[in-house]
């Protein structure tokens, strides 16, 4: 690096500590100056500035702020502002992980810091602020990861779009009226506009694989178990949600998972363990698979002709790389998967906000929950407690169904949504039919939950784009546990048809 270079970077650095102590505005201009090649850098690579002394935590993560002072303006996406936080741990000085200095966020949704808000998408946790940090987060921070912020999330991350009336609307860095994605849109809308490179994110029913495919990036769901969901529960929905990463590069999300994965105390699951470092297959042969082509969801719903044409391209091109594709699916009761995710969600959901209630006395009432979220509420105070055993029943039944499946292909390649990003206002809670809401959504996300229920490695990549020049992600889905082939195969992906450097219209 030039002095002249290293001179701006750490005047920018300056001007970010000096404008964060007098309140004097955003530091967009001098972090654009110090840093004008930081988007073309995914998190290892900022890492090696960081190890080769190019730049250092603060100087990163003053650019990073500044950025995201910038977006989140026009975008949305920032739940909780920790810049003081991470500016304390920069000073304390950093662990020697991979991702030392890194800039990162973390959802608003389950992922705690002690003493720090967590809003979880609701005005009925406005004022939760934890005693304790969620192990995930303390394996962050031990990779090197500088946390200054938590991402918005729809409440309680209940549905396929990033819109509360805590937070407001995320929009989508490609077209401001069209969705981000949900749950983890807050995270997406971030990557995709250049304020960090990787985000953590998490995947209930397609929460990590649907927003990335709304904004044009790589999001890998892991096998259920890979990676912590505690300290105060080590599952989420039965079984169904899982912790990850939204990224730019694939090597960041296998990196990532390198840095996090483990079985931590207590839980219930352990993912096996992989052939070696989840980073070194990515750059790996994949070999020659064999991908089953699933067009039609399990429930029949109906898919945009521009989505199978996407999809069918990235057959094509699968095709291309001497794997063999053939059209084949499995046979899943849809209606029983549904009704068993329903009693799972709504009943975990209801225990929760009655806990909340008896602890702080908030009402549970209009005034402080979302229509939709009062209709799972009162849905699961319904459900009996052998509804909630035959719903475990039902899912395990179609793991193994999905695995007897699996012995006859590698991969399922499949559609993310059925339709390419929706615009705003369409699937938020803010509904007051309930079973329309349902069946809207539903169909819109008829591909994902399959895989929640299966506890299977999902990813989606970014290959597509919709007539209107949206992105569309095509799905690929693993064994139980491969999230090495999943990684081999998007490595080969990234390589043949890369993507890394097509951003959204004026993000640089």
């Amino acid at each position: 690096m030039s002095h002249s270079r290293r001179e701006a970077i750490r005047a920018a650095a300056m001007t970010g500590v000096a404008i964060a102590a007098g309140g004097l505005g955003t530091m967009t201009s001098a972090a654009k100056a110090a840093l004008p090649d930081y988007a073309s850098h995914d998190a290892l690579s900022l890492a090696a500035l960081v190890r080769d002394g190019e730049v250092s935590p603060l100087e990163l993560l003053e650019a990073a702020i500044g950025r995201a002072q910038e977006q989140d303006a026009r975008l949305n996406f920032i739940a909780q502002e920790l810049f003081d936080y991470a500016r304390e741990r920069v000073a304390a000085g950093l662990p020697d992980g991979p991702f030392r200095g890194v800039p990162f966020l973390i959802k608003d949704l389950h992922m705690h810091i002690a003493g720090q808000r967590s809003g979880q998408g609701s005005r009925f946790y406005n004022d939760y602020r934890p005693d304790f940090t969620s192990e995930l987060v303390n394996r962050h921070e031990a990779a090197g990861l500088v946390i200054f912020g938590k991402t918005t999330t729809p409440e309680f991350g209940l549905t396929g779009t990033t819109e509360s009336l805590a937070e407001g609307p995320t929009r989508n860095p490609w077209n401001l009226a069209h969705s981000a994605g949900g749950s983890s849109g807050g995270a997406a809308a971030a990557v995709a506009a250049g304020v960090i490179p990787l985000a953590h994110a998490s995947d209930g029913g397609g929460s990590i694989r649907i927003p990335a495919s709304n904004c044009g990036l790589f999001g890998l769901k892991p096998s259920r178990g890979r990676v912590p969901m505690g300290p105060q529960r080590t599952e989420g929905w039965g079984g169904n949600s899982t912790n990850g990463a939204i990224s730019r590069s694939v090597r960041d999300s296998a990196a990532l998972l390198d840095a996090t994965a483990g079985i931590e105390p207590g839980s219930r699951y352990s993912a096996p363990e992989p052939p070696g470092s989840f980073l070194s297959q990515v750059g790996a042969d994949p070999g020659r698979l064999r991908i089953a082509l699933m067009l039609t969801p399990i429930s029949g719903a109906p898919v945009a002709q521009e989505v199978k044409d996407a999809v069918l391209a990235t057959a094509r091109l699968c095709e291309s790389l001497g794997h063999h594709v053939e059209e084949a699916s499995p046979q899943v009761d849809a209606a029983a998967m549904g009704a068993a995710n329903f009693a799972l969600i709504s009943t975990a959901l209801a225990s929760d906000l009655d806990e909340r209630a008896a602890a702080t006395g908030l009402p549970i009432s209009p005034e402080t929950l979302e229509k939709i979220t009062l209709g799972f509420y009162g849905y699961g105070h319904q459900v009996p407690g052998t509804a909630v055993a035959k719903a475990n029943v039902t899912l395990q039944e179609i793991a193994v169904a999905v695995a007897r499946f699996m012995d006859d292909y590698d991969v399922i390649l499949s559609p993310v949504l059925a339709d390419p990003p929706p615009k705003l206002g369409v699937f938020d809670l803010d509904k007051d039919d309930f079973a329309a809401w349902g069946q809207a959504v539903g169909a819109h996300t008829a591909f994902t939950g399959l895989f929640n229920a299966t506890g299977q490695p999902s990813m989606s990549v970014p290959l597509g784009k919709s007539r209107e020049g949206l992105p569309i992600g095509s799905m690929f889905t693993a064994r139980y546990g491969d999230e090495a082939g999943l990684l081999r195969l998007a490595g080969q992906l990234e390589r043949a048809a890369p993507w890394f450097g097509k951003t959204p219209e004026g993000i640089a």
